[in-house]
C-alpha cells in the first residue's frame, strides 16, 4: 500500500503519466461528509477501472475500510481515495472531483488518459 498526499499543486493536476490522482476541495469535503453519514469517518473511496461501459472501460465507485497490498492511497484532509494499482495505470495523472449542477451532484474523474467518454462521462477509453 502506497500513501500519497493528494493536494493539487499550482496546475491543479499532476502531470499526464504521472502515477498519482489528486482530490478536489469538492470531492475531498463530500467523500469526508459521506463517510460519517455512513457512521464511519474512517471510510475511504474506493474508485476502480473495469472493463465495460459503453466506451470500452467503466468507473466504480465504492466504501472501504480495508486496503490491500496493491492499493494506493491518496489523501487530501480527512478524505481518502484508494485506487488499486491496474486501475491507477488508467487513472494517472486524474483528477477526482465532485459536481453540483443541474443534472444533479456526482463524483467526476477527470482523467487526461481518457482519449474519449461516453455523454454521461461514467465510461472511457484509451
Amino acid at each position: 500500500m502506497t500513501i500519497t498526499s493528494a493536494s493539487t499543486g499550482d496546475t491543479g493536476t499532476p502531470p499526464p503519466g504521472t502515477r498519482a490522482m489528486t482530490l478536489s476541495d469538492s470531492a475531498a469535503r463530500r467523500i469526508a461528509k459521506l463517510a460519517v453519514l455512513e457512521g464511519n469517518p474512517d471510510q475511504m473511496l474506493r474508485l476502480t477501472v473495469s472493463g465495460g461501459g459503453c466506451s470500452g472501460f467503466q468507473y466504480g465507485f465504492s466504501f472501504d475500510t480495508v486496503t490491500n497490498e496493491d492499493d494506493h492511497v491518496f489523501a487530501k484532509d480527512t478524505a481518502k481515495l484508494v485506487v488499486d494499482d491496474v486501475s491507477l495505470d488508467l487513472l494517472a495523472g486524474a483528477e477526482l472531483d465532485f459536481v453540483e449542477d443541474l443534472m444533479g451532484s456526482y463524483f467526476k474523474v477527470v482523467n487526461p488518459n481518457a482519449a474519449s467518454s461516453c455523454g454521461c462521462g461514467t465510461s472511457f477509453s484509451v
